[in-house]
């Protein structure tokens, strides 16, 4: 999910705690991982002269100024969103405009013509009709449900808010707010339970994003949306399983780890957190409703292959007829930044490929020869970027220039472009990220420090195993 989108679907899911503030450490890292994107650009670039000046004087493609102003616009809007609040979505919308029409002579109908209306439509949807789930205590009922299965198991515990987690966004929930809704109680159970509140908060992120590729989820359908337009269409149910699979063994790998380090049981140095877990709340009115729904979108979408924005808001206006009173917040609920993301960035990239720096950009790559090692550097890029810059973003962007790489070469698409997916979103664990700041900031004030170090150490070790192990397991196997 995107940093951009989560700074407000956290604070729409009530968490008021708020993250260590920014050091000078984090401006450094983040100038550094800019600096690293750029060169990364610049290799790909200039790649094909660099190492094959021979081949580069004859045939190889070069990029005009036409195509450059725009591309460099595209970098800088990167560095922009990465180090300061700002949505890259509206930044893609003017830049659009600016180079779309003083640039081209583009018409406003012509900048627009590529502008997701489908996926748009997704987005309001999905979370119109969650933020009333969540409002309405639905999402309560299934978290206080689940956790009670397993009271004196605590190592069975991290795997249950990982299922938790998984189904959220499974069905539809954003990341960020299903790791808001997770993180209070399962950081309390984990000090209670003398589990380490790092492994604990890095199984509700995985299992977050381990759904997160549904196709009932925004992210899969974002995916497979751009894929599919941009010539080679994916499996949904692929990238799915994908996602889960590469998940499921970075937290098995988190449970190894920390247990060969002996930090598998340590409960840190803060209070212990009371819960009680002992009331049990029946769902009632609203609450079943909405459960029938739920059940409802699920068969009408996987079941007749109905458009879930289209299912998701005619369930949310059916909960808003009955809470007339309310319907003002559960407009509120919408995640209207990721909206302008989402359209900002996808109505950008199409006017860098109309200009053609999409398959100029493919074809210097492709001169380097070598179509895996081209997506692993592809997988590390989105990675290292994603764990400052939008998941998202970075998504709109890559996965488009992957496209004349899958075309000419016998890497599969579906295993591709799971790849660059998958390494784009499980760095999220970094504590830059909300989903990583919501661990820290539901740890007790006296550890929270500490919780903030150890998770920014745990989330470089992703950084640099994760889009590796997303790569080796997808791309050279043909698996998908």
């Amino acid at each position: 999910m995107t940093k951009t989108a989560q700074r407000t679907t956290a604070s729409e899911a009530g968490t008021t705690k708020q993250s260590p503030p920014r050091s000078p450490r984090r401006r450094i890292l983040l100038i550094a991982v800019a600096a690293f994107v750029i060169l990364s650009l610049v290799a790909l670039v200039l790649g094909g002269s660099l190492f094959t000046p021979a081949a580069a004087t004859t045939s190889e493609p070069t990029l005009t100024a036409t195509q450059i102003i725009p591309l460099v616009i595209l970098v800088l809007m990167f560095i922009i969103a990465t180090i300061w609040p700002l949505n890259i979505g509206v930044m893609g919308l003017v830049a659009s405009f600016g180079v779309g029409y003083f640039m081209l002579g583009m018409t406003d109908r012509e900048i627009l013509a590529d502008f997701p209306a489908s996926i748009v439509l997704t987005i309001i949807g999905v979370t119109y009709f969650f933020s009333m789930a969540q409002k309405n205590g639905t999402i309560d009922i299934i978290v206080q449900s689940c956790v009670r299965l397993v009271r004196g198991k605590t190592m069975v515990l991290p795997w249950v808010f990982f299922l938790l987690a998984a189904a959220l966004t499974s069905l539809g929930t954003f990341s960020p707010a299903a790791v808001a809704l997770l993180a209070p109680a399962a950081i309390g159970f984990a000090y209670e339970s003398r589990i380490h509140p790092v492994v604990m908060g890095a199984f509700i992120i995985n299992g977050a994003h381990a759904g997160g590729f549904s196709p009932l989820s925004v992210a899969g359908v974002l995916v497979h949306n751009i894929a599919e337009e941009n010539g080679f269409p994916i499996s949904q149910g692929g990238l799915f399983v994908a996602s889960f699979a590469v998940n499921f063994i970075l937290s098995v790998l988190t449970i190894v780890a920390f247990a060969l380090l002996g930090r598998l049981r340590e409960g840190g140095t803060g209070q212990l957190v009371d819960l009680d877990i002992s009331k049990t709340t029946r769902p009632h009115g609203q609450q079943i409703l909405t459960l029938v729904l739920i059940l409802t979108m699920l068969v009408c979408t996987l079941g007749f292959h109905m458009p879930i924005g289209f299912v998701a808001l005619s369930a949310g206006l059916l909960l808003a007829l009955i809470n007339i009173k309310e319907h003002q917040t559960f407009i509120g609920g919408i995640s209207w930044s990721t909206v302008l993301l989402v359209a900002g960035m996808i109505t950008y990239v199409s006017l860098l490929q109309h200009v053609g720096v999409i398959d100029t950009l493919a074809e210097q790559a492709l001169a380097l020869g070598a179509p895996l090692l081209i997506a692993l550097v592809l997988c590390y890029v989105i990675g290292i970027g994603s764990a400052f810059a939008s998941s998202t973003a970075l998504l709109t962007a890559f996965i488009p220039l992957a496209g004349p790489l899958l075309a000419t070469s016998s890497l599969s698409a579906s295993g591709t472009v799971a790849a660059l997916a998958i390494a784009a979103t499980v760095v999220d664990v970094s504590p830059f990220s909300t989903d990583g700041a919501l661990v820290v900031a539901n740890a007790p004030e006296a550890d929270r420090q500490r919780v903030y170090r150890q998770l920014m150490f745990y989330a470089g070790a992703i950084v640099l195993a994760a889009p590796v192990l997303a790569w080796a397991l997808l791309v050279p196997t043909g698996l998908m």
